[in-house]
């Protein structure tokens, strides 16, 4: 199948959607049972970790952390965000710099001015957008971001959606005093797919589309360590508690040219396959064996598909041992967490 689509569907009475491209499947979000990333607490300082720069707090769902926050009390309260999901045990990762963020519009409390997307390069379009923008953002000490997904959309829903932004904001970012409490919930999957995969699709959201799609396969695929890599060779992922370990294997293959293919193949694919599984933290990948000559290659292919990858992942470099390290942004729960 050729194109795009979207489907939205529902697994175990939860909602679940997927975006496939030209029949790949590229992404998929979960409900969960844990907060969502993008939900807002006012949440109430309860202690400082020491060495670590942060501070414990207390919120409806149980402890969080917050980083890099500095003349706090323990009982104030404090607006934080969810930004990603905590390791098992551990508190909610938050932070204190709140966005409020749809399709068309981001807007950004104690941060003032308004931007256009540097992806929007069409000097009428920009000068467009920002009348728009100037037209309805009249909220001291706020800021505005139009993305991408703002060039070629209708004015009136790129207004609407700002509206309902800022409108939100000034709510949220006025109920500062109080107990702790959640103030708004994050997106479920059907909304974020509204929100993210804003590219035109066709769209699927009777019942049963993942079986009809065959992503219900995909995902007992992804649910193996062996991922394969064309011929004989293939990766393994491997999550264990420290890390994630990625290893790359040739197979049968002894042919010089067997290692730099099959590397090259490996880290083209292994964004979509991290992205896919819901793996995050630190990534260690094993390349197969391959002259060192190669390893800028290797590297340029990996930082072009870190690049399109919507998970914000560092590249930390080589060990001495000739492993790449990664650190990746835990925005999602792992697939072997929602589907059990």
């Amino acid at each position: 199948m050729k194109g795009r689509l979207i489907a939205l569907d529902h697994i175990g009475g939860r909602e679940a959607a997927a975006l496939m491209v030209d029949g790949v499947v590229e992404d998929l979000f979960f409900d969960t049972d844990q907060p969502a990333p993008g939900t807002i607490y006012r949440a109430i300082v309860d202690r400082p970790m020491k060495g670590q720069g942060g501070m414990f707090l207390r919120t409806p769902d149980g402890s969080a952390f917050v980083r890099q926050v500095k003349g706090l009390a323990p009982g104030q309260a404090i607006l934080v965000q969810v930004t990603g999901y905590g390791e098992p045990g551990k508190a909610i990762p938050v932070t204190h710099k709140v966005l409020f963020k749809s399709r068309y519009a981001i807007v950004t409390p104690e941060a003032p001015g308004i931007n256009v997307s540097r992806r929007i390069k069409d000097e009428d379009a920009r000068e467009s957008l920002l009348e728009i923008a100037h037209d309805i953002m009249d909220l001291e000490g706020f800021g505005l971001i139009l993305r991408s997904s703002c060039e070629g959309a209708d004015t009136g829903e790129i207004a609407d959606d700002i509206a309902a932004m800022a409108d939100l904001a000034a709510k949220v970012m006025a109920d500062a005093t109080g107990d702790a409490e959640t103030l708004t919930l994050g997106d479920g999957p059907h909304l974020l797919a509204w929100r993210e995969w804003t590219e035109d699709a066709e769209i699927d959201s009777a019942d049963g589309s993942f079986d009809r799609h065959g992503i219900l396969d995909v995902l007992d695929g992804l649910q193996a360590r062996d991922v394969p890599l064309g011929g004989p060779a293939s990766m393994a992922i491997e999550p264990t508690r420290a890390l994630v370990a990625v290893d790359v294997n040739t197979g049968g293959d002894t042919s010089p040219a067997a290692g730099l293919k099959a590397n090259l193949a490996a880290v083209k694919d292994l964004p979509r396959q991290l992205r896919l599984r819901g793996l995050g933290g630190q990534i260690v990948i094993d390349p197969a064996p391959t002259a060192k000559k190669d390893r800028r290659q290797i590297e340029s292919a990996l930082r072009a598909s870190l690049k399109r990858d919507s998970v914000e992942t560092v590249f930390v470099g080589w060990t001495p041992l000739g492993h790449i390290e990664l650190q990746r942004k835990r925005d999602r729960l792992s697939l072997s967490e929602v589907l059990t």
